[in-house]
């Protein structure tokens, strides 16, 4: 079975980022070749609109069996919203727990995400994960694109 890997905003914005770019085009390689699904949100479809041009189109390159898509459901605004209760993060990052929330209540296999500050963080993580177990929800496991991609031996 494929793995389905949720990705937030900043995956797509990676594959234009010199920083970013050659992980994020290995894993967006492996979607190509359909190793992988790429579970999406109508959240990250909302952010892409105001973004530019190339990081907006970029997934209508690829096929649509590619993607699984997932919605923001009260369920998951209920999580996202105990995330900020249980002070793992502030209001101010309410998007971003949403988007933990959704991969959570979905059960993906990874989320993944360059956002250091607000998501791929361990002491974040904890947090996530000890508010998913206190609601009855499996942990989620958060990584970059480096840790999901498989360098070539030199």
């Amino acid at each position: 079975m494929k793995q389905r890997i949720y990705i937030d905003t900043s995956i797509v914005g990676g594959f234009f980022d010199e920083e970013f770019e050659k992980p994020t085009k290995a894993l967006f390689e492996k979607l190509k070749q359909k190793e992988i699904i790429f579970v999406v949100s109508d959240l990250l479809r909302k952010e892409l609109i105001n973004a530019p041009d190339n990081v907006r189109s970029l997934l209508e390159n690829y096929e649509q069996e590619c993607f699984e898509l997932v919605n923001l459901t009260e369920e998951a605004k209920d999580l996202a919203n105990d995330y900020i209760a249980e002070k793992v993060i502030g209001k101010t990052s309410l998007e971003d727990c949403q988007h933990i929330a959704m991969a959570t209540i979905n059960k993906v296999d990874i989320l993944a995400s360059w956002n250091f500050k607000h998501i791929v963080n361990i002491n974040r993580i904890r947090g996530y994960n000890s508010v998913n177990l206190k609601n009855g929800f499996q942990t989620l496991e958060i990584r970059n694109p480096k840790d999901l991609v498989e360098y070539e031996e030199n």
